[in-house]
């Protein structure tokens, strides 16, 4: 069947005669509106086992056909590690995910090292780029066991990991496995177009194995039933000329004189058909024969193809007869076609060596790092760090902080909308430039930085609780405790402030400490921290200080150390500090006194938060 090109200039197949199931064989892959598929590959002998023996017992069920169908046949090999029960689910329903991961081997080297070698990788997976990746762990030290990485790669995989001599192999591979694309998922979506009313247009519908297979063999026996009526057409179109010429065969010198006494082609057509009792078709055939086709030798051949048509045409009758027949002639085909494309199976279903645990510390350097947290949201990690105003950085930036730790240890990062993100100090990248965008680490808003950073290594102090101040003047205080443990992207909540409000900044409190908050009005309220509530979880806090529209706090301070202050500079030159005990307490919610009459000022010189560690370690 044919229907018009989409541009109605030629005509295409509605369907080409496949004599294997293309879609679960070479798997497919493709989105649409509002529906897609990916399907995966499977082995061409085990689907023509399958076919033949749905073929031989139709009510076969899925899990059936799955003792022939072990499972997905990736051209890349690897290993499925699916159980029997999922496999059966998935191909069930026609949905469903599927865990691929590459295959490995432990080779002994002639010095008593040992090297892993990846032999294959998972299905759509780029080598290189897989590569690129081992090649970044060892760069990164992320991967302390692992050495170097080299392609040995020809015409298979042969990917080498180079270990250190006391490195245990099962963890190296159970950490590329998690953190690589050497393990990877292929979501399983079997929605293929299967026949409507309309026979130009298919209707989709997610299918489970047998309903394909089913559909194929519908499509097969079809395919060979159309192709057999055909061939008998064109062996009934021939068998009727050949006995037109048997006909004349018997009679050939009337035949002769009966054409050299006519007038012309019409007239000894006319006087033929009369004479023999034969049809147009015939008789034309009869005159267009050439003359050497009246030897005796040419007869006995006319006669014999007669005798073969004949006998090819009762075949294809019984043939057309018999539905067993037809399905006897499928099964033949694939059974044909399966011996002809035999392959063995790359991808191993099941098995393969345990899940190994590990935790992320055992492949993480033990030595100290500084992280460098700068106001306009660049982050990196150095190892050493005596003057954090010496560091390297972009025009007009400065550094916010500088948090000090063991490469296995975390830290926490605060935002201006209330989210706290926490990391380890191994996870941000090194860097001797500018540092990375913390975007990179964290899924950051539009808007959204850094306020606030603190260090949870064992050996720097960790306050109990955490205090933080808005641009509107609320100030909230929150325990640490619920943010110690490593976040993901998105991070956790710790405050929610409101409406076009955001926190300037996050600082450690303890209750003995005093609070001193300046606005760009100048005006400063210096009050105990105590007299901030303490939350239970996320919100906007209280008013600390009394800020009116067109004004803002731009510092706070919260300490008991009389040395420290925030430096401040009027529009007008004058400077002026502000410390906790610049002025005399006063009840939150106030006001504030003015620093500056009528005069608004701003911060000039920032305290860098920066506690050194007690002594550095060295790696071990």
């Amino acid at each position: 069947d044919y229907r018009p090109t989409y541009d109605g200039t030629m005509f295409e197949p509605i369907v080409v005669p496949a004599r294997l199931p293309q879609l679960l064989m070479n798997g497919t892959t493709g989105i649409a509106v509002g529906m897609a598929t990916n399907i995966p590959p499977h082995n061409v002998q085990e689907l023509c086992d399958a076919l033949v023996e749905l073929i031989a017992h139709p009510k076969q069920e899925t899990k059936d056909l799955l003792k022939f169908i072990k499972g997905p046949d990736f051209p890349t090999g690897g290993q499925v590690l699916n159980s029997r029960a999922e496999l059966r689910q998935i191909y069930e329903t026609g949905q469903g995910s599927l865990r691929v991961r590459g295959e490995w081997k432990l080779e002994e080297l002639p010095r008593g090292g040992q090297q892993i070698v990846a032999t294959s990788i998972p299905y759509a997976v780029n080598k290189s780029s897989l590569v690129a990746k081992f090649g970044d762990l060892v760069r990164e030290r992320k991967l302390t066991p692992l050495v170097d990485v080299r392609d040995e790669s020809t015409k298979d995989v042969r990917i080498v990991l180079e270990l250190k001599r006391d490195a245990d192999p099962d963890l190296v591979m159970a950490y590329l496995y998690k953190h690589t694309s050497l393990e990877t998922s292929f979501n399983v979506n079997m929605t293929c177009l299967v026949p409507s009313q309309n026979p130009q247009v298919g209707t989709p519908q997610r299918l489970g194995l047998k309903e394909i297979l089913r559909y194929f063999l519908d499509f097969r026996f079809q395919v060979v039933t159309r192709r057999f009526q055909f061939d008998l057409q064109e062996v009934q179109k021939r068998l009727h000329i050949l006995e037109g010429f048997e006909k004349v065969y018997d009679a050939l010198d009337e035949m002769i004189k009966i054409i050299r006494k006519s007038d012309g082609k019409e007239d000894a057509a006319a006087k033929l058909m009369k004479r023999f009792e034969l049809d147009e078709i015939q008789t034309d055939a009869i005159l267009d024969m050439r003359l050497y086709k009246l030897a005796r030798l040419e007869i006995l051949v006319v006669q014999k193809e007669a005798k073969e048509k004949r006998a090819e045409q009762k075949e294809l009758k019984a043939l057309l007869a018999s539905d067993k027949a037809r399905w006897g002639v499928v099964r033949d085909e694939i059974k044909e076609i399966a011996a002809q494309y035999k392959d063995e199976r790359r991808t191993r279903i099941g098995g393969g060596r345990e899940e190994v645990e590990y935790t992320e510390e055992a492949f993480i350097a033990d030595e100290d790092a500084h992280v460098v947290i700068t106001r306009d949201g660049w982050v990196k990690r150095v190892r050493e760090m005596k003057d954090p105003s010496s560091t390297r950085l972009r025009e007009g930036d400065e550094v916010l902080a500088v948090l000090a730790g063991s490469l296995k240890s975390s830290l926490i990062l605060f935002s201006n909308f209330g989210t706290a993100y926490v990391t380890r100090f191994n996870d941000v990248p090194a860097s001797t430039g500018y540092g990375d965008p913390v975007q990179k680490l964290f899924k950051f808003d539009d808007q959204e930085r850094v306020v606030g950073g603190l260090s949870l290594d064992p050996r720097q102090p960790r306050p109990e609780k955490l205090v933080g101040v808005s641009k509107r003047g609320y100030g909230l205080r929150f325990p640490l405790a619920p943010h110690t443990e490593l976040s993901t992207r998105a991070g956790r909540r710790y405050a929610r402030p409101g409406k076009d409000d955001e926190l300037i900044g996050v600082a450690a409190a303890e209750d003995r400490d005093l609070l001193a908050v300046v606005t760009q009005s100048s005006h400063a309220l210096i009050c105990k921290v105590k007299e901030v509530n303490e939350l239970a979880g996320p919100g906007r806090g209280v008013t600390v200080i009394k800020v009116p529209a067109a004004d803002q706090v731009i510092a706070f301070l919260c300490t008991t150390d009389k040395a420290q202050s925030i430096e401040l500079e009027s529009s007008k030159g004058k400077k002026v500090s502000l410390g906790v005990k610049t002025y005399e307490l006063a009840a939150r919610g106030g006001k504030g006194r003015e620093m500056v009459k009528k005069d608004k000022v701003k911060v000039v010189q920032r305290q860098i938060a920066f506690v050194p560690l007690p002594e550095p370690k060295g790696e071990k």
